[in-house]
């Protein structure tokens, strides 16, 4: 059995917890860390955990583990990552993993020199249906990706901005871009492959906040895609949707925060009933959520390979976030690989800052 400790209890930390207890006897939560002590202990006996250590160096340093799972704000995610690679121990790190592209590649040289890995939350890639498309257009059953869409519209009200660290780039990294939306088009991009070129708008429509509240992209992809991708936290009637046109057949999903196949649609071109049937031919009725992603983690572990989410591919998607606040905030098209280290953009989301800034 396998040895996993948690490293932040807040909301977000029940579903890595339910996740390790669905795993069975495969892995064990022997330990959890958090800043507030009565918030550790009153998670720990919740979930049955036998011991609360105050501080992340402290659970590395007596502890025996194989994973530990970063369920802290965005702020903290690498620095608390960086030091479970010192200390060769796996990371399964919440999103966003990082605030910045600087800071995935300062972990890319930690991972390098470290035996431990580090793998993003990014659980949707791991539902059922999702991995049944990416293999129906490995196998060209779809035919060529013509059209997709992804949008986040989901509503967060003044209140929810209220927490310390949200709606700020320097503790949260960016808005619905970074915080939200990022699930859903980087499901889209583990669809597509490599982006090409994105064309942007950002803005702060309504709430009282240092980032945007709503961001709008046009993306080509380098398969000749072409997308769009909203993400809002302005929406009350919320939805979580993506949608692929390809030459054979139009594939949908619309949610919220997780989908079973119930979820998918599949709308065959005239003469291609067949893709439908191949779609029905697997059913499930398992939910895309943490559990599916830590048991393919834990695959991983026992084979020896890299865990996924790796940070290459978390790279693609973070590159993905900065090209779009770049390119929103200069009013020109941003190519892949255009944000190097003397971009503005590469140590920070907010790049050469946004335009409602000067308004405050």
């Amino acid at each position: 059995m396998r040895r996993a400790a948690i490293v932040g209890t807040g909301a977000i930390a029940a579903a890595h917890a339910e996740a390790l207890r669905a795993a069975g006897d495969r892995i064990e939560l022997v330990a959890v860390v958090d800043v507030d002590a009565d918030r550790a202990a009153a998670f720990a006996q919740e979930w049955g955990v036998p011991r609360v250590h105050p501080r992340l160096a402290t659970l590395l340093d007596v502890e025996e583990l194989d994973v530990v799972h970063v369920c802290t704000p965005p702020r903290s995610h690498v620095p608390l990552a960086l030091e479970c690679l010192a200390a060769n121990v796996n990371v399964l790190v919440e999103k966003p993993p990082a605030l910045s592209l600087s800071e995935i590649d300062t972990l890319i040289a930690a991972e390098r020199a470290s035996a431990g890995r580090v793998a993003t939350v990014f659980q949707h890639r791991f539902g059922p249906a999702a991995v049944r498309l990416r293999r129906m257009i490995a196998d060209g059953v779809l035919g060529r990706s013509l059209v997709a869409k992804s949008d986040t519209l989901w509503y967060r009200d003044g209140a929810y901005f209220d927490v310390p660290w949200r709606g700020s780039w320097d503790s949260e990294g960016g808005g619905p871009t970074m915080g939200h939306g990022i699930h859903q088009f980087d499901l889209m991009l583990s669809v597509l492959g490599p982006w090409q070129e994105i064309r942007a708008l950002a803005a702060r429509q309504a709430r009282d906040v240092a980032t945007e509240d709503v961001s709008m992209a046009l993306v080509t992809f380098a398969d000749g895609t072409v997308a769009s991708v909203i993400n809002s936290v302005l929406s009350p009637r919320e939805t979580s949707e993506l949608r692929f046109d390809f030459e054979n057949a139009t594939v949908e999903v619309e949610h919220l925060y997780g989908y079973t196949d119930a979820h998918w649609t599949v709308t065959p071109a005239p003469g291609h009933d067949d893709v439908a049937t191949r779609w029905r031919e697997e059913q499930s009725g398992i939910v895309s959520g943490h559990k599916c992603q830590l048991a393919v983690f834990l695959d991983a572990l026992d084979s020896g390979e890299t865990p996924p989410v790796t940070l290459a591919d978390t790279r693609n998607t973070m590159e993905f976030i900065a090209a779009l606040y770049a390119s929103a905030f200069t009013g020109t098209a941003v190519k892949a690989g255009q944000i190097g280290p003397d971009n503005p953009f590469y140590a920070t989301m907010e790049g050469i800052g946004a335009p409602w800034a000067n308004a405050r």
